[in-house]
């Protein structure tokens, strides 16, 4: 469970971002990966070398660093989310003379290698996905993937038992299952919502009124699947007032998110796991700055790729995300 949202700014500044909802255990860090780094890839066949330096949230675990989100040095972020019941990988690595990646790896060869949207397009005709277990769950972890530039073009990339797709994503969003344009399709079940207040009616001779403001929205959906959450991110996105600069753009951005954030408690899984927002990330897709919070830290932390990296040729850790809770004292005047 996660959903992802791009957002421009009247600067025509594209910010992108998700919540990462799960039900394991993780503990995410900030990376900053060096231009020029050459990687193992979990295939073990070959290395591969980025072309560009990137920032992006991960976890290493049993010697394998695997990313979540991230933004390279030209303006190209990307996320993974979980796409359970129609992500189909290929299992042979041999393929068609395809590069096979490993689904594990994708958005690290992505984000290392593509500087927009018509670059990742291109990629996608020379790779072929193979599904191998991840090291959290230790298995295939069933996923799709958001991606975006300084542009704001969007797209989805998906592989089913139809392929591998590229999708143009017009309205900006991502949830998980169904695929994409089985959300897109469903939108067009709430015409009728709106921000306008409802007016009173009649029913025969009885004089109905509305409660209050919102009533426009009363035919929302509220609960947390994966097509609630589309269509409520959807609407809020395309409702709400285009932010003036890039600091209401982040406040927005996070607001937006707070709709579709997951108590812990509210969802429980079939193994009697808690799936709930882990964190919430936004990305500068201009300025490749992070802007992040935690499920126990509401306090927004900041990161740059361009702050004094530019001499490392390993990955440089920032540190863990969760971070203790520190409260403000407000003091007398």
């Amino acid at each position: 469970m996660c959903t992802a949202i791009t957002l421009q700014s009247q600067q025509m500044e594209n910010f992108f971002g998700r919540t990462m909802d799960f039900s394991y255990s993780i503990e995410p860090q900030l990376y900053v990966v060096p231009k020029n780094y050459v990687w193992n890839n979990v295939l073990n066949m070959h290395k591969f070398c980025n072309y560009y330096k990137f920032i992006g949230i991960g976890q290493e675990t049993d010697g394998t660093l695997g990313f979540f989100d991230g933004v390279n040095e030209k303006g190209f972020a990307a996320a993974a989310l979980y796409f359970a019941g129609y992500a189909k990988y290929n299992m042979h690595v041999k393929h068609m003379g395809k590069e096979p990646i490993a689904s594990l790896d994708f958005l690290h060869y992505i984000l290392g290698r593509c500087g927009s949207i018509e670059e990742l397009g291109e990629i996608l005709q020379e790779i072929s996905l193979i599904g191998l277990p991840d090291p959290v769950t230790q298995t295939v972890a069933p996923l799709h993937w958001i991606a975006t530039d300084k542009s704001g073009k969007c797209v989805v990339i998906e592989q089913t038992e139809k392929g591998l797709k590229l999708f143009k994503n017009p309205i900006g969003v991502m949830a998980n299952s169904p695929d994409f344009h089985w959300h897109m399709t469903n939108l067009r079940n709430y015409m009728d919502v709106s921000p306008m207040q409802t007016s009173e009616t009649y029913w025969g001779k009885i004089k109905l009124k509305p409660f209050g403001q919102a009533g426009g929205t009363m035919s929302l959906p509220g609960g947390y699947t994966s097509p609630e959450r589309f269509v409520r991110t959807a609407y809020q996105k395309t409702h709400i007032q285009t932010p003036k600069d890039r600091m209401e753009a982040i406040i927005t951005c996070f607001h937006i998110m707070e709709g579709v954030s997951i108590p812990k408690g509210v969802v429980i899984t079939d193994r009697n796991t808690y799936d709930y927002t882990q964190y919430i990330a936004f990305m500068n897709t201009n300025t490749c700055e992070y802007f992040f919070k935690t499920y126990g830290n509401n306090q927004i932390i900041t990161a740059s790729l361009w702050d004094n990296y530019k001499y490392s040729t390993q990955p440089i850790c920032l540190g863990k995300l969760m971070r203790p809770l520190i409260f403000e004292k407000m003091q007398s005047c």
